[in-house]
């Protein structure tokens, strides 16, 4: 997991669909906020706004078409998924407790609560559930403020998760025993074996090349600029990549 720096300025559909969109759904709570606490109401969100080309290929272009989570590329498979860091439907504390409503309904086009992510991180592992420190803080609707929220997952765009997770070879593993990073590993399952093993292989031709360059061979100004690539941000589990050659 590194950290993303989208631009600043959101997608035209965001501004002006997604902007309309807001409006009527701050208007709808604002009549009848206890039928959408109870459930008893609930907002439909249109995925062509946040969900638009525009939108998934600007996120595509920050994240360098890798997951905003795992770090892995998807490009070659799909355009992955729309992801709102903050659940726009509803949230949960923890695994199988009561989805909490309404939801961050008014952050369902909010640029700075979008990210692509890979379908195994998106929807098998983080899905609602968006823990907080201090659960008495939490915002519960457009009039509250998120600012105040202790959340307890990293936030790839406004955090720096190099300072919060590290790793032993593949394995990624909380700095200091620290808890955001701990609970962002467990949530998005970046332990999985199948990651692992994909990581694994990776490593694999990130010590061949390390091995090149300090036997000197022929190949080794190559390999050291491939190996310089593969630790940049675009390189494909960067994160690792840099902390195994730190």
């Amino acid at each position: 997991m590194i950290r993303i720096r989208k631009p600043a300025e959101p997608p035209e559909v965001l501004r002006t669909k997604g902007a309309r969109a807001l409006r009527a759904m701050k208007a709808a709570h604002s009549r009848a906020p206890r039928s959408f606490k109870s459930g008893k109401k609930s907002f439909e969100f249109d995925p062509g706004i946040y969900g638009h080309e525009t939108v998934k290929a600007t996120l595509r272009k920050a994240q360098h078409l890798k997951c905003a989570f795992c770090e892995s590329n998807f490009a070659h498979i799909s355009y992955g998924d729309v992801e709102h860091f903050r659940p726009k439907a509803g949230w949960r504390l923890k695994e199988k407790e009561p989805l909490g409503r309404p939801g961050y309904y008014w952050l369902a086009y909010e640029w700075t609560n979008l990210f692509l992510s890979c379908t195994l991180c998106n929807q098998q592992f983080k899905r609602n559930l968006f823990p907080l420190k201090t659960p008495t803080r939490r915002a519960r609707n457009h009039k509250d403020d998120v600012a105040a929220e202790d959340p307890l997952l990293l936030d790839p765009a406004a955090d720096d998760p190099e300072s919060f997770i590290s790793f032993r070879q593949e394995v990624p593993y909380a700095v200091g025993g620290n808890k955001r990073g701990e609970t962002t590993i467990r949530t998005l399952g970046l332990r999985r074996e199948e990651l692992a093993e994909q990581r694994r292989k990776h490593l694999s031709h990130v010590k061949a090349l390390r091995s090149l360059i300090r036997l000197g061979a022929p190949e080794a100004l190559e390999a050291q600029a491939l190996l310089q690539r593969m630790q940049q941000d675009a390189g494909e589990y960067a994160a690792m990549t840099r902390a195994f050659l730190r």
